[in-house]
């Protein structure tokens, strides 16, 4: 089994929108071998709490304006940490960068066929790591704080 034309629809538009809203290290998966309940899961993350709301609202608004789509249920948005979007066909996790570290949802789907992505999409992989570097090179010059 793979992922219908729908999900890939869906994540696509969804990977567009989080790009759009600078989101990093963007990667779908076809997780529909493994799991009855949904066809695939996009991840994505962000350097605050802010910034992982933005992300989550775009793709929330980008979903039903282009293709009629609303989640089910969208969990976590409180604490602007980890939100999952639920939409049936596909997942949608927005995580803050620590919790991307953290919970390294990769590893637990990395032998799921990566789904192709919008090139802005595929562009931001390796921005966290970026941002981090950036950050700790800022807090040792003393210009953060």
């Amino acid at each position: 089994m793979t992922a219908t034309d729908r999900s890939i629809e869906l994540i696509q538009t969804a990977a567009q929108a989080a790009a759009d809203k600078l989101a990093h290290d963007i990667i779908a998966y076809d997780v529909s071998d493994v799991l009855a309940i949904t066809d695939a899961f996009l991840l994505a993350s962000a350097p605050n709490d802010r910034q992982v709301k933005a992300i989550v609202d775009e793709v929330e608004e980008r979903l039903a304006k282009e293709l009629g789509a609303k989640p089910v249920r969208r969990e976590g948005e409180r604490e602007g940490r980890w939100v999952l979007l639920d939409y049936v066909d596909i997942v949608v996790h927005v995580q803050h960068s620590e919790e991307r570290v953290f919970y390294a949802l990769e590893r637990l789907w990395k032998d799921c066929p990566e789904l192709e992505l919008p090139k802005d999409a595929v562009a931001t992989r390796g921005k966290a790591e970026e941002h981090a570097r950036a950050m700790s090179v800022a807090d040792e010059d003393g210009d953060l704080r």
